[in-house]
C-alpha cells in the first residue's frame, strides 16, 4: 500500500508548490517562494491529522511513512539544485552566505547532541519524571 503514500506526497507536494507561486505572485516576485517548505509542513500536518488516522494504520500507514521519511531528503535536494544555480549566477556573496551557512550547521551539531544528552539524563534522574 505504498501507493497511498505517493498519492499523499504528489498532493501536498503540487499544493504546496501551487501555494508557493501564489505566494510569489501575490508579494510581486517572479518566483516561488516556499513552496517546498508548505508542502514539507502539510505533509506533517496531515500525516498526524485524525481525520487520516486509517491511513496511516497497517499496510498503508507503512507507505505513507516511508514516503514522508523520503520526501524531505528528496525535495530539499530538488530545491538545492535550483538554488545552487542562482546562487552561482548572483554572485560570491551567495556562495560565502551559503558556506558559512554550512560550516556553523555542522559546528552545531555537536552542541545539540550533547544538549539532547544531557536533556535525556537530566529527565531519567529526575524522581518521577515517569507520572
Amino acid at each position: 500500500m505504498i501507493i497511498y503514500g505517493v498519492a499523499l506526497l504528489s498532493v501536498c507536494l503540487l499544493v504546496g508548490q501551487f501555494t508557493g507561486e501564489l505566494l510569489g505572485q501575490w508579494l510581486g516576485v517572479q518566483a516561488n517562494v516556499g513552496g517546498v517548505g508548505i508542502a514539507m509542513l502539510l505533509l506533517v500536518v496531515v500525516c498526524e491529522s485524525p481525520r487520516l488516522a486509517v491511513l496511516v494504520k497497517g499496510a498503508a500507514g507503512e507507505g505513507i511513512r516511508f514516503w514522508s521519511a523520503m520526501y524531505i531528503p528528496i525535495v530539499v535536494a530538488m530545491a538545492a539544485s535550483q538554488n545552487v544555480v542562482a546562487a552561482v549566477n548572483g554572485g560570491m556573496l551567495a556562495i560565502v552566505a551559503a558556506v558559512v551557512a554550512v560550516v556553523l550547521s555542522f559546528a552545531l551539531v555537536p552542541v545539540l547532541s550533547r544538549s539532547a544528552n544531557a536533556s535525556s539524563q537530566h529527565d531519567s534522574a529526575t524522581p518521577g519524571a515517569d507520572s
